[in-house]
């Protein structure tokens, strides 16, 4: 297995190969040639390749949006139980957290956490602004 490189802020944003450069440059490009070949040879068949080809494009995003959502629900849940073992005097606030706030708070590490939680609750930052906040950063190679 290849080595993890060093992630920040600057670099943690994930890209899948397969998905962001093949499967939806191929799909974006299919549906905009059939829109093309439906206004050049009007016809039913051509007509229903492009209700096809947006529904495989939608059909595709929201199966990535899917699963984001899932694993920021799954992210929600870790956060909370670190903060609760980390920081038990705030544990009582921790439902305060929004859920973006809590997404950015899982780059964090152990030490730093609890205090950028509370300087999240206390200034109301962002998901970027937390993720910008955080000097030791913890990486996160499971993103889908």
């Amino acid at each position: 297995m290849a080595e993890k490189s060093a992630q920040s802020f600057a670099t943690h944003v994930r890209w899948d190969p397969a998905f962001h450069f093949f499967g939806m440059p191929v799909l974006l490009i299919t549906f905009i040639a059939s829109i093309v070949y439906v206004v050049r040879f009007p016809s039913l068949m051509s007509g229903w390749a492009v209700v096809f080809f947006a529904a495989a494009l939608l059909l595709a995003l929201k199966s990535r949006l899917y699963a984001l959502r899932v694993q920021d629900r799954v992210i929600r849940l870790e956060e909370r139980l670190r903060l609760a073992t980390l920081a038990p005097e705030m544990r009582a606030r921790i439902g305060e957290l929004s859920e973006p706030q809590l997404i950015g708070l899982r780059f964090a590490c152990d030490a730093e956490a609890p205090g950028l939680a509370e300087r999240a609750l206390k200034d109301k930052l962002s998901r970027q602004d937390i993720k910008k906040s955080v000097v030791g950063w913890r990486a996160d190679y499971w993103r889908v």
